[in-house]
């Protein structure tokens, strides 16, 4: 490949003038241009951005700015692919180096960037740690051809993160052979202490630290009751999302595999992608999610990280995730164009206790065990919780946020709460009296005098706590024994294979020296218009732009460009920009040279394609 004059010219230009020629932006948001100008001088950076915050402009346009290639380190191989191509569609001369290409492609691209054809390279931690690489990077710094690192998903590096990769510790090699390159660290989701690990494993003491806020005001966040998981699922997908790309998030493989095909079943047009499928599978699966409209994936957890598919409307979980950070980001994966998006999830006692066990039977030594089971239980005080959800992800994290959010199902229809201290005692009474070893099926049978046979079998309908309970109805009483599990009051006995035993917590209870309170779980209504969402201008415009003829006429021109050039849809443009192309409806290039990620490149390629659609709307053709 030849580095065309469009990139070469680059590095003459500003930071600002690159934002709007290049990627079609009138301005920084946030942090963003603190950010870019203090690589731009050659600082180093710690940056913690939401995903759809704009990370990726903060090492791209340095990049651009100065001398030289930059080196964007990833752990997303079957993703480097997309985020070329997305370069490469704005006239940036890019490429990618991972094990995902032949000997011979991986000699073009080395060649190409040692003659210095390459602005911005993405590279396997694996790859760039060989010797050879390392000295490829060697000549270019001596040849002052070396723009700067960026290290994305830097959480990677830490062992208490969900993404643990031992390759990211050996990534302090670029401290220690560069010393003069500036870098660049990046990651959407970072606790205190995963932070003070990144600094500390990336040797980035001196880096300055840019903390944007965590919050994602676009995402509606809503937690139910499990009361028939796929049922529940397919009223929320029929009732919000019907033509919407998502991904639905399953615990197991197999139910991942039951979920997908339960989907397709009832029509939609569902994907599974798990680590047992095979590798041309979850590839041919994944390129279908990213390059076609509508594509619901069923996941576990595999799947995921990095995701740029702007347009996914909505995620849902059908079982709980391991904790707060993982909860945060995959739900982050919604919404990315800054368009409303929903993250729902269903979950219940079953949850609880198998999540519990899968973590305590683990391999993990003790202290780690310790560590996942707090997360976990951070996880379970925010399904529990009746305060904006907004406001508890953000404290976690430790930002502070006031008022409700009106973003989620504590602040849209406020949950009642009630003095359960009767029902806790009575309870925990029943678990201590059948000997801490059943669950709560059986338990919720004694307490409403069931004589079913496991209940005569053990003679627990001669005990005082059989049918002392008549007064609350079976769902409600789950609900009581999830919360107090969920308290700290009951945890569940893996040798007992997930019967409730009492802890500490439960004594002053018992003896009615402390008080309990729950959430009384809302009863399963139809779905109605709130007053907040009708008041949300955004998702009206987006609500009322699926119902419009030039909307899908701007959907289908989008499709048809980007099956020609074998890239997904949103490589051309995002929703957001069409979305402005349908409110504003330019007419000529200068008025499209306007709209928000329009940039020159594009502008040349697609302006006239789009006008056209424009105009035929406006003629009733």
């Amino acid at each position: 490949m030849a580095l065309d004059l469009f990139t070469a010219c680059m590095s003459h230009h500003t930071a600002h003038q690159i934002l709007h020629d290049v990627f079609g932006y009138a301005a920084f948001r946030g942090a963003q241009q603190a950010i870019v100008e203090h690589v731009i001088s050659g600082g180093d950076a710690l940056v913690l951005m939401p995903t759809g915050g704009g990370k990726s402009l903060c090492y791209q346009i340095p990049a651009l700015v100065r001398e030289g290639v930059g080196i964007v380190v990833s752990p997303l191989i079957a993703l480097m692919q997309d985020q070329v191509d997305a370069l490469k569609q704005l006239g940036v001369s890019a490429a990618f180096l991972n094990s995902s290409l032949s000997a011979e492609a991986a000699r073009e691209v080395s060649r190409d960037l040692l003659r210095g054809e390459i602005k911005l390279l993405y590279v396997a931690p694996e790859r760039l740690m060989t010797e050879g690489f390392l000295n490829q990077l060697e000549r270019l710094q001596a040849e002052n051809k070396l723009a700067l690192f960026a290290i994305d998903e830097a959480h990677c590096v830490s062992q208490w993160g969900h993404d643990f990769r031992p390759e990211y510790r050996a990534l302090t090699v670029l401290h220690e052979r560069f010393p003069c390159i500036p870098r660049i660290a990046l990651t959407a989701t970072a606790d205190a202490p995963t932070r003070r690990e990144i600094i500390e494993r990336l040797k980035l003491e001196q880096a300055q630290q840019f903390v944007s806020s965590f919050d994602r005001p676009n995402i509606r966040y809503r937690i139910t009751q499990k009361n028939n998981a796929k049922k529940q699922l397919q009223d929320f997908i029929e009732n919000e999302h019907p033509n919407d790309a998502g991904i639905v998030y399953c615990l197991s493989r197999k139910k991942v595999d039951e979920t997908a095909a339960w989907l397709k079943e009832q029509g939609w047009d569902a994907l599974p992608y798990h680590a047992g499928l095979e590798a041309t599978t979850r590839s041919k699966n994944q390129s279908r999610f990213l390059r076609e409209e509508g594509v619901i994936m069923v996941a576990t957890v595999a799947f995921g990280m990095g995701i740029d598919k702007p347009n996914v409307r909505f995620v849902a979980h059908l079982d709980l995730p391991k904790s707060m950070e993982g909860y945060y980001q995959e739900t982050g994966r919604a919404g990315r164009d800054g368009l409303p998006a929903n993250a729902w999830m269903t979950y219940g006692l079953g949850d609880v206790v198998s999540m519990r066990q899968m973590l305590l039977s683990g391999d993990a030594p003790e202290e780690r065990k310790r560590v996942e089971l707090q997360k976990l239980d951070a996880l379970l005080g925010f399904c529990e919780s009746t305060e904006c959800r907004h406001q508890t992800i953000l404290r976690y994290f430790g930002e502070a946020y006031h008022g409700d959010c009106q973003q989620c199902d504590n602040c849209l229809s406020p949950v009642d709460t009630w003095n359960a201290t009767q029902a806790a005692q009575m309870a925990l009474s029943c678990v201590y009296r059948t000997g801490q070893r059943f669950g709560v099926g059986h338990l919720v049978d004694v307490l409403m005098g069931k004589e079913t046979a496991r209940v005569l079998q053990f003679n627990h309908h001669q005990l005082s706590t059989f049918a002392i309970g008549k007064e609350l109805a079976q769902a409600q009483w789950s609900s009581v024994y999830r919360q107090l599990v969920t308290g700290g009051f009951l945890e569940a006995d893996i040798e007992a294979y997930g019967g409730l035993k009492l802890t500490e917590a439960s004594r002053p209870v018992l003896r009615g020296a402390q008080e309990v309170w729950l959430r009384r779980d809302a009863e399963p209504a139809k779905r109605k218009t709130s007053k907040a969402e009708r008041g949300s201008r955004l998702r009206e415009a987006f609500a009322g732009a699926n119902e419009d003829p030039l909307w899908q006429a701007l959907k289908a021109k989008r499709m048809e460009l980007a099956r020609e050039q074998g890239v997904p849809p949103y490589v051309i443009f995002h929703d957001s920009t069409l979305l402005e192309m349908l409110n504003r409806k330019p007419q000529t290039l200068n008025e499209m040279a306007q709209i928000s990620g329009v940039g020159q490149a594009k502008l040349v390629k697609y302006g006239d394609d789009f006008l056209s659609v424009l105009e035929n709307s406006a003629n009733g053709v």
